[in-house]
């Protein structure tokens, strides 16, 4: 055994003594939906305590003091009781979320999205195979688990195939999956999820706002650029060449191979793809014309109100499902249209967890928002961030890193951000800064730190896919692999997005899709 290797035992033993004790302090949090029904029963004690206070705060735009409503009084809980079907039906995220996911799931369970991964990997040059496959890991979010299941080993098989070492492979394609989650030029289902959240906290302070599910696409199409070449740069430089003395010695009998796509899979492939674009040919057609039904009635096609911006979560249902379907007949995974049906049953069986976590969490926010709680805190929040006078950066930087931090514990994306939302949006707005900023702010922030949490479910199947090559593999091996990626991300990515804020604001490059950095509006 190298020195090297001696050192990385030791170094991995260390750390796993750190990661447990991480992994007990996070195991002591409850589940999100339970932390959200504690938190509920927190903001009801809370909204008693303080009805009881007057306060001088004046609520934004208004000459109207803020007021604490007790949720406990009689005609408030009846409300609550009332109300609880719809505020829970009403919930935007809910139904976004599920369209979305029932066509992707057809999509990921055909095959299509599997073999368009695996036919982009295998035609990729061996100079560009690691910003391919960071690319590729990237992509891969649109599928939600495909990335995990499909990029993630296949970069430790293409890797071992091209000569190179299979670990670094996996890490390469690791950072881009979860690392650069929110790092994706294709628009998917997290973007009106989080969307979701931030406009139901930015209408506790401005009741009348809307937001895009788009509102950080470009910022997170050119993070996609970042990612990639920051991902490039400490794989080929900084994660192979440390293990270049790391012995691979996985059974040879269960080494990987890469499998070649069949002709039926490529020619299904080909038939799904052209159909797909077909779809966004007409869609293209039908927007095309000034008289578009697609347009608003002034003839806009991105405004609020165009029924192309409303239009947005089916478009991604139909791009996913008429491709997927279409693979599915003619590769021979679907053989009849009841297959169809189980591949979205199946999708939704994977939602059900989300469905829990969204009924508590709708019942919180909606009674946050009515405490009037919400409303107190940002007003106090925001006069005390203008009592401080930080620079604007320093306040940025300040959301990436603290989210980062409770990332480590809490890896659900939604669920911390239905968490936070309701605070830092309307505290931020307060003091200037749009809620489609903050939001960028915290996608940033909630990237970083996925990749070196053993609380991130599929942690230990990445530890597993390293097994295979070195048998001696362990979280801790798996942390200090990454650390690099999630320390570098963090900084660059911070910094481009400071950067990127400051200087779109004075060339007018929007965040995305009717998205502002300032608020109110201009």
């Amino acid at each position: 055994m190298s020195d090297q290797q001696v050192t990385g035992t030791n170094n991995g033993g260390l750390m796993d003594r750190i990661l447990d004790k991480v992994e007990r302090a996070g195991n002591k949090l409850p589940d999100p939906a339970m932390l959200f029904a504690s938190l509920l029963a927190i903001v009801w004690i809370l909204s008693l305590i303080f009805s009881f206070f007057e306060f001088t705060t004046k609520i934004p735009g208004t000459d109207d003091p803020v007021r604490v409503t007790n949720l406990l009084a009689g005609p408030e809980l009846a409300h609550f009781l009332s109300s609880m079907v719809t505020t829970f039906t009403s919930f935007a995220p809910l139904g976004v979320v599920l369209v979305a996911m029932l066509g992707v799931g057809v999509a990921e369970r055909s095959g299509y999205i599997n073999t368009a991964i695996k036919m982009l990997l295998n035609t990729t040059p061996k100079l560009l195979l690691t910003p391919m496959l960071i690319l590729v890991a990237i992509i891969s979010h649109t599928a939600v688990d495909a990335g995990y299941v499909v990029v993630i080993p296949l970069g430790g098989v293409i890797f071992y195939a091209a000569g190179r070492h299979p670990l670094a492979g996996i890490a390469a394609a690791f950072a881009g999956v979860s690392g650069g989650f929110s790092a994706n030029f294709v628009p998917s289902a997290i973007d009106p999820l989080l969307m979701g959240f931030t406009e139901s906290a930015a209408q506790i302070v401005d009741p009348e706002i809307q937001l895009n599910p788009l509102n950080n696409w470009f910022f997170t199409t050119a993070s996609c650029l970042v990612i990639v070449a920051v991902g490039w740069w400490l794989t080929d430089r900084v994660i192979e060449p440390r293990l270049a003395n790391t012995k691979i010695d996985g059974d040879e009998d269960d080494m990987p191979v890469i499998e070649e796509i069949d002709r039926k899979d490529r020619r299904a492939f080909s038939i799904a793809s052209w159909a797909m674009l077909g779809g966004l040919i007409l869609l293209i057609w039908s927007v095309w014309p000034s008289d578009s039904p697609m347009r608003n009635p002034d003839g806009e096609m991105a405004a609020f109100d165009a029924p192309l911006m409303q239009s947005i979560v089916p478009l991604i249902f139909l791009f996913f499902l008429l491709p997927g379907v279409i693979y599915g007949f003619v590769a021979g995974t679907f053989k009849t249209s009841k297959d169809v049906i189980n591949a979205m049953s199946k999708t939704m069986e994977g939602m059900a967890y989300y469905i829990v976590m969204a009924f508590f969490c709708a019942l919180f926010i909606e009674e946050f928002g009515r405490s009037g709680l919400g409303v107190l805190l940002a007003v106090e929040g925001g006069n005390f961030l203008q009592a401080l006078s930080l620079p604007g950066p320093v306040t940025l930087a300040g959301i990436v890193v603290l989210v980062a931090f409770l990332n480590i514990f809490m890896g659900s994306a939604s669920a911390k951000w239905a968490l936070l939302a309701p605070i830092f949006v309307p505290m931020l707005m307060q003091v200037g800064f749009s809620p489609d900023l903050t939001q960028a702010a915290y996608r940033v922030g909630d990237s970083v730190s996925n990749i070196i949490t053993p609380l991130l479910p599929y942690f230990p199947l990445v530890v597993v896919y390293c097994q295979r090559y070195v048998k001696g593999t362990g979280i801790g091996t798996l942390v200090s692999l990454m650390l690099p990626y999630s320390v570098v991300f963090m900084v660059v990515w911070t910094a481009f997005l400071i950067g990127y804020w400051l200087i779109g604001d004075l060339i007018g490059l929007p965040l995305g899709l009717q998205a502002n950095y300032v608020y109110p509006a201009p």
